[in-house]
């Protein structure tokens, strides 16, 4: 009996990693053809209907990636399964933008010629950075097919390692900057499109200071000496989103470094700690 239950749960659990992902990949195309600028055409374009199809995908998306509220999803969804329910939420959600999108015959750019070539080979080349990235950060852990397939296995998923490489050696979210690229490489701009390309590059930038934040919270120093060395974007050099600079202290912890140790001065250590910096910011961060 026990056999015949398994064997019907593992059925199951199977099924549904093949349907989330075949949604995934269907997702996907639908999402190349969008960005494209191959939307579904509807009737008028209204600009509020829009911001609010942008930001629903935004706000859920970010909301789900919580600790807090993936502890409380995880009361009902077994981890192995938990980014599979992140994934079919993330698809849904773009599904719907995609679906109900508002389109407008107002263009405020328009690439001919060379230009267009151009813009049309950096969007198709920002895929492959897209890919390359996701790649890097382990495409599996996105999609949710990695802790699903070890557990479709029966074998213990091993312990995700923080090893940046690659473009993670020069920015902390390649990934997040490849989708910027797709948002704005268009030879066809219209105000529709600039609508969803402004509302979603500020989640990408509010994202990505999230994302920084959850990693602390996951990681601790060994993070916020990465944020100390490799900026959150090119150029950045003021921000949550630029070097975080760390010094280590004698007692082995770290503290805040005053703007002076950014600039190459030497400090002392026992005056930053007494610093304001240090007492708001605290030793640990946690």
């Amino acid at each position: 009996m026990d056999g015949r239950i398994w064997s019907a749960r593992w059925l199951a659990g199977g099924a549904v990693g093949v349907a989330v992902h075949l949604l995934f990949a269907v997702t996907v195309c639908y999402l190349y053809r969008f960005l494209e600028g191959s939307p579904p055409q509807t009737n008028g374009s209204d600009a509020a209907t829009n911001v609010l199809l942008a930001l629903q995908f935004s706000v859920i998306h970010s909301v789900l990636l919580l600790p807090n509220v993936r502890r409380w999803f995880q009361r009902a969804i077994a981890p192995a399964f938990y980014g599979l329910f992140f994934c079919t939420i993330t698809c849904i959600t773009l599904l719907l933008t995609f679906a109900c999108w508002q389109v407008s015959a107002t263009c405020i750019w328009e690439l001919d010629g060379v230009p267009g070539r151009v813009m049309s080979a950096a969007f198709i080349a920002t895929w492959g950075a897209l890919l390359y990235s996701l790649y890097l950060s382990g495409l599996g852990y996105q999609t949710g097919f990695t802790p699903w397939w070890y557990w479709l296995r029966g074998a213990r998923l091993p312990t995700r390692k923080f090893n940046p490489r690659g473009a993670y050696r020069f920015l902390r979210h390649p990934v997040y900057l490849s989708f910027m690229g797709l948002l704005w490489f268009t030879p066809h701009m219209t105000t529709d499109r600039l609508v969803l390309s402004l509302v979603w590059s500020a989640y990408i930038f509010v994202g990505s200071w999230l994302k920084d934040a959850r990693l602390l919270y996951f990681l601790g120093d060994q993070y916020r000496e990465y944020q100390a060395r490799v900026p959150g974007y090119p150029g950045m050099i003021v921000g949550p989103l630029a070097r975080r600079p760390w010094v280590r202290d004698p007692r082995n912890v770290l503290v805040p470094a005053p703007v002076a140790v950014a600039r190459n001065q030497s400090i002392d250590l026992n005056t930053a700690r007494q610093s304001k910096s240090a007492t708001l910011c605290g030793v640990s961060g946690k």
